[in-house]
């Protein structure tokens, strides 16, 4: 029996061509480059993994993965999770959208002071597809975070499609223009201390409930505990199962996402 040879998998360096504020606190950063060549299409909104320069060196060195195991370089970088808002193979072009929250913040500072030519390393996309399931009624939430996802989500809705979106802000300066089907109500909600993070949850109770007899579908997407709210409601109310609804939270408040990667995976272990 001969040798299984394990082939290497390596991040893609990808290059920033130009960027733009999409709304004071949403950065889109668009980017190409050889190895980009022959991305997937057609899986808009779906998880990718970024790699940032180290942060020490500023040296920018990708993984190389071997089925189970990753092989760092000696300027070991940054990686965290994103989403793709939308790839065009007819210019080689990947946008990705960036929460600008300070720059501080590895991938918001990042966004904030990248110049055309900055490079950053890539591998995906992953995750679901479709990220929604098709059904007779579509819920859909999530905050600043999820929009890229539900951006994408909504622009590639039947024109019949029917449901509901709810996007949370802190500022309704971050409110911009998204395509959705008619039959989609879109809603921007804004950060409320006194519901913290009930605000979505609520909102999903109070509007667009579905016929009884009509088949139900959602994606929930954003802060921790907001997405575990959303999750038991649509579950206990709608009886979705795993399959019908796919709830990710990105990001817990008060932690780092390296503090953070072992309980989001739990957290997505707990889904029926």
């Amino acid at each position: 029996m001969s040798e299984q040879v394990i082939y290497p998998i390596k991040a893609k360096l990808i290059v920033c061509k130009r960027k733009q504020y999409i709304t004071p606190h949403l950065i889109r950063v668009t980017f190409t480059g050889d190895e980009l060549i022959g991305f997937a299409e057609n899986r808009n909104g779906a998880h990718i993994k970024v790699f940032f320069p180290n942060q020490e060196s500023g040296i920018l060195q990708l993984p190389v993965r071997y089925e189970d195991r990753v092989e760092y370089p000696e300027h070991k970088p940054v990686p965290r999770a994103y989403s793709v808002r939308k790839y065009h193979p007819e210019s080689n072009e990947l946008d990705i959208d960036f929460v600008a929250h300070g720059e501080d913040s590895v991938g918001s500072g990042w966004a904030i002071a990248a110049q055309e030519g900055d490079a950053l390393g890539l591998i995906g996309p992953a995750g679901p597809d479709p990220l929604l399931q098709p059904s007779d009624w579509h819920i859909l939430a999530g905050d600043l975070t999820a929009v890229p996802a539900i951006c994408a989500i909504l622009e590639e809705m039947p024109a019949d499609a029917k449901g509901a979106a709810f996007i949370e802000v802190e500022s309704f300066d971050d409110v911009h223009e998204i395509n959705h089907p008619q039959g989609v109500s879109l809603t921007w909600l804004k950060i409320d201390d006194e519901q913290g993070s009930s605000v979505l949850v609520n909102a999903i109770k109070t509007t667009g409930q579905p016929e009884a007899e009509c088949s139900v579908s959602a994606f929930v997407a954003g802060e921790n505990r907001s997405v575990i709210n959303c999750r038991k409601y649509l579950v206990d109310t709608f009886q979705l199962t795993k399959k019908e609804l796919y709830a990710v939270p990105y990001w817990k408040r008060g932690n780092t996402e390296e503090a953070y990667h072992e309980e989001r995976h739990r957290i997505m272990d707990e889904q029926n």
